[in-house]
């Protein structure tokens, strides 16, 4: 399935269904034009208010290096306060510089891809301390679960980059950098994750990249092969290991996506106007340090803004005006000629139909504000405390069905089929049609997980919920998975560099 077969489809019971359909979700480009949720003369002015921020009020850089940098490109700096003020000139020369089109490499080329507008990109869940599913319980992250994730994303083409799905807490933080980026070059197939955790961290996930793909210098700096996040500590905030990551990634020639978090009521402000202004103030400052560190930097634009429950005070994701600020951050990127990222996930704890809602609610936020990225597109629920593996693969059927309407459907003479419509009398039907028996078979699309029988069928069958069958399929999935051809040698390449790098004790987030 996956990246061995086009479509990644498998049947939720028995043998994989027969078909002669062929697709592909390797790299999707919109099918959509993007909406619009503010006035062309309201993202001026978002725009100018972000401005505005950055000039008058400033970001805090807790990095010295940072606001030496910020210093010699002219920006105003408080060295007691930590306060930087960008003026609009050194923005805009920012916005000149960074590149509209990034190539993002990948361990099998196959799934290389380019990360611009109008790209449609998915990436798994990320970041979660807990994994969960119906066999083995909730549990905190370790290093197999880690691995197991990696294997998921890689088996479904419709995944396009790599997620650090769990954090492995059975491996020291000072090695599990070594042992997260062992596993994607091991076992994974797709567009890579680093974390920003420090200086050496970052340096020994580059080195072991380079080492397992077998990159020199110049092959390594002529493309992406990884990317990091960057969020922000809004309100108006950015802190050392953050910056640090900034200025590595744009010297390295590697893509870091400046995500400001901003929850509405919260770390910024109730409008969606405020929030969407500060988010995007935040990502210009970021955006501005990759290009003073190195023009030309890859670069994108992030936005992952929501809104929290007035009453508890709790992230909530797929809403109303989650789905707002996601048109309108794409309204922004646009506007600043910049690719960007936006995100999706369900604040339900279990895979239900609450889960169902809020990711669908970012993913068709997502589809509308044409993101050249969705990040925590499947298996991401708590509010990104659990990565389930249930919700994964129900996410799947959602993301696959997406995937399915960025090809158009035939218009030709042949899929007009006047002849089918001749052959068939007045109150007849289709399904012997010559028409329908040479197509049946790659007519639709199959899906992945969902039953589609009669409630007697579905009852003799167990009477199984989408849930409970995706259980089955992520089981199938990792047993039935083989490791890509590339992975034992990266995995030996890399053996070395890492049992020394151990010897030495790793490296800390302070490093």
């Amino acid at each position: 399935m996956g990246s061995e077969r086009m479509g990644g489809h498998r049947r939720h019971e028995g043998a994989p269904r027969v078909s002669a359909r062929a697709v592909n979700y390797r790299q999707l480009r919109h099918p959509f034009p993007p909406q619009q949720m503010f006035s062309d003369d309201a993202v001026a002015s978002l725009h100018q208010t972000a401005l505005r921020v950055l000039e008058d009020l400033g970001i805090r850089f807790l990095l010295p290096e940072a606001r030496r940098l910020f210093a010699e490109a002219g920006a105003l700096v408080d060295e007691d306060t930590q306060m930087v003020r960008i003026g609009c000139e050194i923005v805009a020369a920012a916005l000149a510089s960074a590149p509209r089109s990034i190539r993002l490499g990948a361990p099998d080329p196959a799934h290389a891809q380019v990360y611009e507008e109008g790209a449609m990109l998915f990436m798994g869940g990320a970041g979660c301390p807990n994994v969960t599913d119906l066999v083995r319980g909730r549990r905190p992250g370790r290093l197999a679960d880690y691995e197991e994730l990696i294997k998921l994303q890689s088996s479904f083409d419709v995944i396009h980059k790599m997620g650090a799905g769990v954090e492995a807490q059975d491996v020291p933080v000072p090695l599990r950098h070594l042992a997260t980026t062992g596993a994607q070059l091991t076992y994974g197939r797709k567009v890579m994750s680093t974390g920003s955790r420090g200086r050496r961290a970052v340096q020994d996930s580059f080195d072991m990249i380079r080492l397992g793909l077998n990159l020199d210098e110049a092959a390594f700096a002529a493309q992406s092969w990884t990317v990091t996040v960057i969020n922000t500590n809004s309100p108006r905030q950015v802190d050392q290991n953050m910056a640090e990551g900034i200025i590595d990634f744009a010297r390295a020639g590697q893509m870091s996506i400046i995500t400001p978090f901003c929850l509405a009521g919260a770390m910024a402000p109730v409008t969606l106007a405020g929030a969407l202004a500060l988010q995007h103030a935040e990502a210009l400052a970021g955006i501005a340090l990759a290009q003073i560190a190195a023009p030309g930097a890859p670069v994108s634009y992030g936005g992952f803004s929501s809104n929290v429950d007035m009453k508890s005070g709790a992230p909530a994701f797929g809403t109303p005006e989650h789905v707002k600020m996601q048109i309108g951050s794409g309204q922004l990127a646009r506007y600043i000629g910049l690719p960007w990222r936006s995100a999706a996930g369900a604040s339900s704890n279990v895979a239900d139909m609450q889960a169902t809602t809020e990711t669908m609610m970012g993913l068709w936020g997502a589809l509308m504000a044409n993101a050249t990225l969705t990040i925590h597109a499947a298996g991401w629920q708590e509010g990104g405390l659990s990565f389930g593996y249930e919700k994964f693969i129900n996410d799947l059927e959602a993301l696959q069905m997406l995937a399915e309407l960025c090809q158009r459907p035939e218009a030709d003479e042949a899929a007009l089929a006047f002849d089918a419509l001749a052959e068939v009398a007045p109150g007849g039907h289709f399904f012997g049609a010559a028409h329908t028996m040479s197509r049946y078979d790659r007519a639709f699309y199959a899906p992945l997980l969902a039953d589609l029988s009669n409630i007697g069928s579905w009852t003799e069958a167990g009477a199984k919920t989408s849930t409970e069958r995706a259980t089955g399929v992520w089981q199938r999935t990792l047993a039935d998975y083989r490791q890509p051809l590339h992975g034992q040698e990266a995995a030996e390449r890399v053996a070395a560099f890492v049992a020394r790098r151990t010897a030495e004790g790793g490296a800390s987030p302070i490093d």
